[in-house]
Order: C-alpha cells, then sequence, then structure tokens
C-alpha cells in the first residue's frame, strides 16, 4: 500500500493536480474575502459616522410688490437640511487627523416632476441661519477642510470630528396668494398646507457620495441615501429625525 502511495504521489499528473487544488482554494478563499469586504467595507476606519439629523421644512419668497392686489404672494419652497456627526473611532489605536471631507455626485429621484432641485452650502452671510436659498450659497459638491476647531460657515471641520452640513431645497413647489379682502394671517409652517400641497408629490430618494481623506493620504468613500422630506412636513411645516442605525452606510478605501 505504501509503494502503491509513493507511486501515485511521484507522478507528474497528480503534483499537477494538487497545484490546481491548492490554487483553487486560495482563489476561494480571496474571492470570499473581497465578496465580504464589498459587504462590510472598513472595519476599524479612523473616523466614523455616528449620527444623521434630517429637519424638513418649508419656506416662502415674497413676490409682492408695491400695486399688487394681494395680501399675500409666496413662492414656496421645501428645504431638507443633512447634518452629519463625524467621530474619532476609539478602536482605531493610531494617530489620525482628519484632511478634508468631500460631498460630492449629489443627485435626487423624484416620485413627481414638482420644483426645481437646487443644493446649498452653509450660509455665506453672518446673518440669516445656518442656510439661505441664494445664488451665492448654491453649489454642486462641497469641501469641508480639517482644522484645530469646527467652522461651519467656513467649511471648516474639526479635525478629530465635528458636524458637516448642507442643504437639498425643492425650489418652488408651489405658490401661495391670496387677495386683499383676505385678512387671514399666516406663517411659513403654514405655507404647504394653505396651498394645498399634496406630500406624496414631495417625495425624493436623495443620494451622494461622502468621501473622508486623513492626514495620512488614507481615503474611504461611502455612497448615502436618504428618503426625504420627512412624514409630516406639509401639516407641520417644519419636522427632523435622527438615524443612527447606520449600517447601510459602507466605506470602502479608495487611497491607501
Amino acid at each position: 500500500m505504501l509503494e502503491k502511495l509513493k507511486y501515485i504521489t511521484s507522478k507528474k499528473s497528480f503534483h499537477i493536480c494538487m497545484t490546481i487544488v491548492i490554487i483553487a482554494v486560495i482563489l476561494f478563499i480571496a474571492g470570499i474575502l473581497i465578496l465580504r469586504y464589498q459587504v462590510e467595507g472598513e472595519t476599524n476606519m479612523p473616523f466614523d459616522i455616528t449620527k444623521i439629523t434630517l429637519i424638513s421644512t418649508s419656506d416662502g419668497v415674497d413676490k409682492n410688490q408695491e400695486g399688487d392686489n394681494t395680501n399675500w404672494a409666496f413662492d414656496i419652497n421645501q428645504n431638507n437640511d443633512i447634518y452629519i456627526y463625524i467621530e474619532k473611532n476609539d478602536n482605531y489605536k493610531e494617530e489620525e487627523a482628519i484632511r478634508s471631507i468631500i460631498i460630492d455626485n449629489l443627485n435626487v429621484q423624484k416620485e413627481k416632476e414638482l420644483g426645481t432641485v437646487k443644493f446649498y452650502r452653509p450660509n455665506v452671510e453672518e446673518s440669516g441661519g445656518n442656510f439661505s436659498n441664494t445664488e451665492e450659497n448654491e453649489v454642486q459638491s462641497l469641501e469641508y477642510t480639517g482644522g484645530l476647531e469646527s467652522d461651519i460657515k467656513n467649511l471648516v471641520i474639526g479635525n478629530q470630528g465635528g458636524l458637516i452640513i448642507f442643504r437639498y431645497a425643492n425650489n418652488n413647489v408651489a405658490e401661495y396668494i391670496s387677495d386683499v379682502s383676505t385678512n387671514n394671517e399666516i406663517t411659513t409652517n403654514q405655507l404647504l398646507k394653505s396651498a394645498n400641497v399634496n406630500e406624496e408629490d414631495l417625495k425624493s430618494k436623495l443620494t451622494f457620495d461622502i468621501s473622508i481623506t486623513t492626514e495620512e493620504g488614507k481615503e474611504y468613500k461611502a455612497n448615502i441615501s436618504l428618503d426625504v422630506p420627512i412624514e409630516g412636513v406639509v401639516e407641520n411645516g417644519t419636522v427632523s429625525r435622527e438615524i443612527t442605525d447606520l449600517d447601510d452606510i459602507v466605506f470602502k478605501r479608495t487611497k491607501n
């Protein structure tokens, strides 16, 4: 039996078969690792997204002109403000700092072609709150740079973590007009409801890429998808939601 085994193992065909088996096992293991990475992505990043806050609101652009026979005349915008919280990963033991964070590939898929899609950076003016739907604030992408302290208006995030924000606006979704015989008072929270906007018509899916680059030159990228606006925006005018279940956000390393 031993002699027969020695004879088989000494044959060239046996060595070829064993080589094929070893290569097949290596390729199988590599395939499993690649598939796992595609699903799970980076499991120990230096920085993590810990929370996303959405705030859906409405506002009106006054279109009243002197001499108009109207009491109220507004073009109505539906705004969605995105706040992304980024923190240092306590399980990442190496020293690291944020060089930049980029938001790009912004895209919106609407249920209905209603309004005009615009994206805005934080308001460049000191007054007027975090956001203002003006031309000077309009962007197609935005980049936050790492600094010692966060400065949202100047697109600076703390190099050990902080907050990045931007706005997706659906401008001119409706208009509200009342004549001078109507003495009713109206607030921005009531505009969508007063204009009889159907909330189903506002539904859309916002997607974008977020890239985190560290001072060591490592780059991580993920795609984020959000359903907006938040339910109840027509009825309530202002609604918010905190997202802490972020398992579907998968970062992959794009640069070492």
